[in-house]
């Protein structure tokens, strides 16, 4: 609009305010569209689900069995009084050894005590009153493979077979490496064959809430410890370094605020929503909220939570005001006309 002097009118304080009324307005339906369940937003997988118990129970070898003699492994026969047939003998690929006099005895599988009747009763074609002992020096057939999160990832052999924390003992514990948080190895799994594999809750196995986790393993079972790095928690919105960050055990609201750089001048402090996509459901807390102990149940994250931090409307308004200053604008009287 145009003043007698050909100048551009400056509009009346009341009519402005009107705008900026209007304008607020309109961001607030805008602000709608921030809702971290809307059309666009990241939602992660679901945490890696646990075996059943019937299945565990598939995988549990029971208690434990005398060890059985395998491919690989070492013996030292004795056969008393008889040097020239007694020596140290190697289970060939075929499961089988070789005795003097009698040849191929198959041995895998055996006990110890089955493995010595066996070569007895071969000897005893020839001798009378024959006595044999065997005696294991290398376990090399009892092999359980531990990998993932483990100090010491490896091949690893024992004498009799071994429950999944013997295992995970004898690879050194858990890893403990400084990137990382060592309460992020919650799972572990058992690897059978090439189609069969149960998943374990580690942490309630570690912490003795349920020790039937701990399985009985069987030869050439495979132990991996994962990390969950692949379920991070989400922190979006008005926070300085919106992304993915690794979740870690009892980690709260907070700490994922923390890690993610702080909230921005910006952000609706009384209005942080909680995502929960694994349970379909959804929590709004406030700054309080995250500060009181008595409420840790509800600020408290699991893998794949996204945190959102929503835009705080007022400062949107500061922003347009700033952005215009009407304070310093002239307006000069009788200058708008219908």
């Amino acid at each position: 609009m145009i003043d007698e002097f050909g100048n551009r009118a400056r509009p009346s304080p009341f009519r402005l305010l009107l705008c900026v009324a209007g304008l607020a307005a309109a961001l607030s339906s805008c602000s709608t569209s921030d809702d971290p369940a809307g059309e666009g937003f990241p939602i992660p997988p679901p945490p890696r689900p646990f075996s059943p118990s019937e299945i565990l129970k598939q995988f549990d070898t029971g208690a434990p069995e005398p060890y059985r003699l395998g491919e690989g492994d070492q013996l030292t026969i004795q056969v008393w009084e008889k040097p020239e047939l007694s020596g140290v003998q190697t289970i060939g690929p075929d499961g089988s050894l070789t005795v003097p006099l009698v040849g191929t005895i198959h041995v895998s599988g055996l006990t110890r005590e089955d493995a010595a009747k066996a070569i007895r009763d071969a000897l005893s074609r020839l001798y009378s009153g024959i006595v044999v002992t065997v005696k294991v020096d290398q376990y090399i057939a009892n092999r359980i493979t531990v990998l993932g999160r483990v100090k010491t990832q490896g091949v690893m052999r024992f004498d009799t077979v071994p429950t999944l924390l013997e295992a995970i003992a004898r690879a050194g514990g858990l890893a403990e490496p400084i990137t990382t948080n060592p309460s992020n190895l919650s799972h572990a799994a058992v690897l059978r064959g090439r189609d069969r594999i149960a998943w374990i809750d580690l942490q309630t196995l570690m912490d003795g809430r349920d020790l039937s986790l701990n399985l009985r393993l069987k030869p050439d079972d495979v132990v991996l410890v994962p990390e969950d790095s692949d379920l991070p928690v989400y922190v979006l919105g008005e926070v300085t370094k919106p992304g993915p960050y690794r979740w870690t055990r009892n980690m709260t609201v907070l700490d994922a605020l923390s890690i993610a750089g702080g909230m921005t001048r910006d952000a609706h402090s009384y209005g942080i929503t909680v995502v929960r996509p694994s349970q379909n459901r959804r929590v709004v807390v406030s700054q309080s909220d995250m500060l009181d102990p008595q409420v840790n149940s509800i600020v408290a994250l699991e893998r794949g939570d996204i945190v959102y931090v929503p835009s705080n409307i007022l400062a949107k308004i500061g922003y347009f005001l700033e952005k215009i200053d009407i304070f310093n604008w002239v307006f000069i009287p009788g200058a708008l006309k219908k």
